[in-house]
C-alpha cells in the first residue's frame, strides 16, 4: 500500500470517528451516519490496498 493511499485511508476513518462522536454527541443522527459511512469507506479503500499488496507479491514470487 503506498503511503499516499494508506494515508488517505486513515484520514477516512478518524475523520468519520470524529463525525460520528460529535453527531452522538449533538443527537444529530445524519452526522453520526455521515461519520459511520466516512469509517467504512476508509476501511474499503485500506483493504483494497490490502489486496493488491497481496496480489503484487504473489506475481513478484
Amino acid at each position: 500500500m503506498s503511503d499516499s493511499d494508506k494515508t488517505r485511508a486513515k484520514t477516512e476513518q478518524a475523520t468519520g470517528k470524529i463525525k460520528e462522536t460529535v453527531g452522538r454527541a449533538a443527537g444529530d443522527e445524519d452526522l453520526e451516519a455521515e461519520g459511520r459511512g466516512d469509517q467504512a469507506k476508509g476501511d474499503l479503500r485500506q483493504a483494497g490496498e490490502k489486496v493488491k499488496d497481496a496480489v503484487k507479491r504473489i506475481h513478484k514470487d
